[in-house]
């Protein structure tokens, strides 16, 4: 019987995602909102790209972006590019727009 290859064999593996944050808006405090929304980035990806937690690497200038207007007031969504290597690291920038 020939082996299946499964998802994790995959060298390079790279996908495109819109992140909805409204939950962050509501669930925590009003001051841990921009914290709360890169765990949520964290999470997502985690469970999207069947990562491990640590393997995680966010570029700042997704950061920069959360916390541009301050920590209170964080965007609704986020459009992120995420390419998981190899070596099961997973980076997840800001996709550009034009």
């Amino acid at each position: 019987m020939a082996k299946k290859e499964s998802p994790g064999n995959v060298e390079e593996l790279e996908r495109e995602y819109t992140i909805p944050l409204r939950a962050s808006r509501h669930q925590p405090s009003r001051r841990r909102r921009a914290g709360h929304a890169l765990l949520t980035i964290q999470r997502f990806v985690v469970r999207h790209m069947k990562g491990k937690p640590e393997n995680v690497w966010i570029d700042p200038r997704l950061n920069e972006e959360i916390w541009e207007r301050g920590a209170q007031s964080i965007p609704s969504k986020v459009r992120v590019k995420a390419i998981r290597f190899e070596d099961g690291l997973i980076e997840v920038d800001l996709l550009e727009t034009e």
